[in-house]
């Protein structure tokens, strides 16, 4: 397959694109770097450097790629987010979220390309105590003022994929090499100075998938489901006051402290506090049904102790 992916240098794109190079597909990578571009050349990509908001560029460039799939990993997010400053820290990747899918939707529709797209598993509007998302649940209706255009471009994102026809897959948290939680990644970092506590009882759930499982289910999804919607995360949602000790353990951290939420609102800001005392957990069971994929590592439980890079 003529494949065009934009975004091959972070953090899904780099594990996604020698996977497809092996698969036999015909890569065309778009990177905003010219010494990123010849890294991709180097790995048997044809390389293109754009603006993914410059929407002539794209088009110019998916249109000279031929290509017959459209794959978004167009992410723009710093090594490490202030939760305080959630809106500055997500600016340009609401922009990719909202502007850019539109412009990659647009240039895949001009060549009849099918459109995939990264989006989260972890904006679902809350139900009760112990909910375990599907991909019928509502995303949120009413996010923290901070969060409200994030929330937004997310729900942008996936009107516009789908309206395409395309496949918008919910990536959980995502965790191994070049991802925040690695073992030299921020959440590391900032267990190691022990500047990441649980939050009162810990009791937010976090649903993970590890960078090679993603990039597997992004594969799968090439030949199946589109048109549809799909969490792609581990078997095994958990509790922040279990998995923030276990990544602890795993990366030589002392184990975390914990503080009163109101402390947390104070330090890290309502979005922050909420990530860890409000999240819930998704369900991969559509995705395993319909695009024929499974997690490698099924639980982060193992992930955390042999595959964090």
């Amino acid at each position: 397959m003529r494949i065009f992916l934009a975004g091959a240098t972070g953090v899904i794109g780099s594990r996604l694109l020698p996977r497809l190079l092996e698969d036999g597909h015909d890569v065309t990578a778009m990177t905003r770097s010219g010494e990123r571009a010849e890294r991709l050349r180097a790995a048997g990509a044809v390389a293109v450097v754009a603006d993914a908001l410059d929407e002539q560029a794209v088009r110019a460039a998916v249109e000279a790629a031929a290509a017959e799939a459209v794959i978004h990993q167009l992410t723009a997010l710093p090594k490490r987010i202030d939760p305080r400053r959630i809106e500055r820290d997500f600016a340009l990747n609401d922009r990719l979220r909202d502007e850019g899918t539109r412009i990659l939707a647009a240039a895949a529709g001009a060549v009849g390309a099918r459109l995939i797209a990264q989006s989260v598993a972890f904006m679902y509007e809350p139900g009760p105590p112990g909910t375990i998302h599907d991909e019928d649940d509502p995303l949120l209706l009413e996010p923290p003022p901070s969060f409200a255009r994030t929330a937004a471009a997310v729900k942008s994102l996936e009107r516009t994929v789908l309206a395409a026809g395309g496949t918008v897959l919910r990536y959980g948290y995502f965790y191994g090499p070049g991802s925040g939680v690695a073992a030299d990644g921020s959440f590391a970092a900032d267990l190691r100075r022990r500047r990441m506590p649980v939050v009162g009882r810990g009791q937010g759930v976090w649903s993970f998938i590890h960078v090679d499982d993603a990039a597997a289910a992004t594969v799968s999804a090439l030949t199946a489901g589109s048109g549809a919607v799909y969490n792609v995360v581990d078997d095994d949602p958990a509790r922040v006051s279990e998995w923030l000790p276990a990544l602890a353990e795993a990366v030589g951290a002392p184990r975390p402290m914990r503080v009163p939420t109101f402390v947390a609102r104070l330090a890290a800001g309502e979005y922050g506090a909420a990530t860890m005392t409000m999240s819930q957990g998704a369900s991969n069971a559509r995705a395993r049904r319909e695009l024929g994929w499974a997690p490698a590592h099924r639980s982060w439980r193992e992930g955390f102790r042999t595959a964090l890079g």
